[in-house]
């Protein structure tokens, strides 16, 4: 079945920098589109990023420029470089794999 696993969330100050990964498995993850979404509290949960199988990549408005999508599909995994972070940006960051699926999720918390 398909697990998605993501890591590298946590707390770090207005105008820096974390890189989210997320390891994949039960699909052919280069074939398929993966995404990042994220959710803070009492606020719906909304696209950050898309990175297609060719590589094509789109983001949110309210992070083009500041965050970076990529894939490295020998070791089935998506990562997302979030730099010049802002406390807007706290929540719960999610990937997104085919067929609806997620992972459990990563915290990221900007504050001072």
């Amino acid at each position: 079945q398909v697990q998605l696993v993501e890591s590298g969330g946590g707390l770090v100050q207005p105008g820096g920098s974390l890189r989210l990964s997320c390891v994949a498995s039960g699909f052919t993850f280069s074939m398929s589109a993966m995404a990042w979404y994220r959710q803070a509290p009492g606020k719906p949960r909304e696209l950050v990023a898309r990175i297609f199988s060719g590589g094509t990549t789109n983001y949110a408005d309210s992070v083009k420029g500041r965050f970076t999508i990529s894939r490295e599909n020998a070791k089935n995994t998506v990562y997302l470089q979030m730099n010049s972070l802002k406390p807007g940006d706290t929540a719960v960051y999610y990937c997104q794999g085919p067929w609806g699926s997620w992972g459990q999720g990563t915290q990221v918390t900007v504050s001072s």
